[in-house]
């Protein structure tokens, strides 16, 4: 069997889970709110899926059990014994597959994992060319919660290893912190926009911080989301029984405010009323690089406001997928907040909401664009969701829109992956297959829910990249 069989096993076996995780997801939603059945386990502060009753008697031998390993606050024993290595995470690994000194995900999982409990081993600093991008948790045929393992194995290196007087802590602390550099840029947009792509300037940050030059830096709105938004007076639509809150995120306030703005259109046709509650970042740039104390802190402030939001009778949605990866998974994965899970249980990427509360499909059946043709790129963090099919599925019928996947390889940037100079060659050439795939599509614009992903697509092929939100808004409202 050649490593490219092993690879396509993989893929099918990955298109099968997530339509499985979709299906079971609308299953397990009733009326706006999602809530896990009894049979469902419970995940702990440690991420340890503890066992039910019935599980704890079928064990229950009279026996006494001998701890091996000391355990922490946060034990992933259960899962590293869980880990029977296929290999399967390695094969799917995007970042193993152009970097021969990338040791892989079941190393910087279940091995590491195990060397640190038994030997008090250093962890690897290999695990910060991670790019958290977490295919390898739908590759698992075994359920290890691998990123979760990659996530606290980071922190650790991070709190204790790496020195915060080193280049690569700073760049990566700037680059992790994205929210407030572009909440000082946004002030003003017009001098940072040319500030932050004047060629000395970024020769200067290439050098002095090892951020790379290859790329341009996103535009700053003139105006941000938030301020569009309080100038518009809020929500025109009041309704009790259809609420939302959004959850915009950073990248759809300061650089993208038209994806926000088409997002509230999109709702307030279908007669929601939107609420946008204060929030911080999602926590995912801070995730991928190590600064757990500064997701945690942005974790507190959005759990506080989306929890009060739930309790105002909204569920939570998100335009960025991304970011509602985030506070489904990794919120509750790593953190012990109060009402972190019913945030957890009830945040929806905003398309699958309306997907399972309207009749989407319905309402586009009339609908009509004129002749616009696009190559769709399904994000990792969608794909991990299952969610990586639906804008096909729910745009290849509407006339006058082509729409072609392109494929289910990485693109390559990972959020700040790909802004690191020493990864750049690597996440270019993760993304050389989707844009070829871009190429030979038909048509010479891209669609993606994910903002960094439509970076790469854009960096990589110069198309115009759009969100599924704003084909949405051309489509349905008027």
């Amino acid at each position: 069997m050649t490593a490219s069989d092993d690879r396509d096993r993989t893929t099918e076996s990955n298109r099968t889970n997530s339509h499985d995780q979709t299906i079971e997801r609308d299953r397990t939603t009733s009326g706006g709110k999602q809530r896990r059945t009894d049979g469902e386990r419970r995940v702990t502060d440690g991420g340890v899926a503890a066992a039910s009753a019935s599980e704890s008697a079928e064990y229950d031998t009279g026996s006494e059990l001998t701890d091996v390993f000391e355990e922490g606050d946060l034990d992933l024993r259960a899962g590293a014994d869980d880990c029977y290595k296929c290999t399967a995470c390695d094969t799917s690994c995007p970042v193993a597959e152009v970097d021969e000194e990338f040791p892989g995900p079941k190393f910087q999982g279940p091995e590491q994992w195990r060397l640190k409990r038994k030997d008090d081993a250093d962890i690897d600093d290999s695990v910060m060319s991670c790019s958290n991008c977490m295919r390898c948790d739908s590759a698992c045929p075994s359920s290890v919660p691998l990123s979760q393992m990659h996530n606290e194995a980071r922190g650790e290196y991070v709190s204790e290893q790496m020195s915060t007087l080193s280049r690569e802590y700073v760049r990566n602390r700037i680059l992790a912190n994205y929210r407030t550099s572009a909440a000082v840029a946004s002030a003003v947009p017009r001098l940072a926009n040319f500030a932050m792509n004047f060629g000395p300037a970024r020769w200067a940050m290439e050098k002095l911080l090892g951020v790379t030059a290859e790329r341009d830096f996103p535009e700053f709105a003139s105006q941000t989301f938030r301020e569009w938004w309080r100038e518009r007076g809020g929500a025109r639509v009041e309704n009790p029984e259809k609420r939302v809150a959004y959850f915009h995120g950073c990248y759809a306030n300061y650089n993208t405010p038209e994806v926000a703005k088409a997002m509230v259109r999109v709702f307030e046709q279908f007669g929601y009323e939107v609420l946008v509650p204060p929030q911080g970042c999602s926590g995912t740039p801070m995730f991928a690089n190590g600064m757990l104390d500064d997701a945690r802190r942005h974790a507190e402030t959005n759990v506080e406001h989306l929890a009060a939001a739930l309790a105002d009778g909204a569920d939570v949605i998100a335009s960025c997928t991304s970011c509602s990866l985030s506070l489904r998974q990794e919120y509750p994965e790593l953190f012990d907040i109060d009402g972190i899970e019913d945030v957890s249980d009830n945040t929806f990427e905003a398309l699958e909401y309306l997907r399972i509360h309207e009749n989407l499909r319905g309402a586009l059946a009339d609908a009509e664009l004129d002749g616009e043709s696009f190559g769709y790129h399904g994000p990792c963090h969608a794909r991990n969701q299952g969610l990586h099919r639906q804008v096909v599925e729910l745009f290849r019928d509407v006339d006058g829109v082509e729409i072609e996947d392109v494929g289910d390889s990485c693109s390559g940037i990972s959020g700040t992956y790909g802004w690191k100079e020493e990864k750049y060659d690597k996440s270019m050439k993760i993304g050389e297959e989707m844009f070829d795939h871009m190429r030979h599509a038909e048509g010479d614009a891209g669609i993606t829910e994910c903002p960094t992903c439509a970076m790469q697509m854009e960096h990589g092929t110069g198309y115009e990249i759009r969100h599924p939100l704003e084909l949405l808004e051309d489509a349905l409202v008027e």
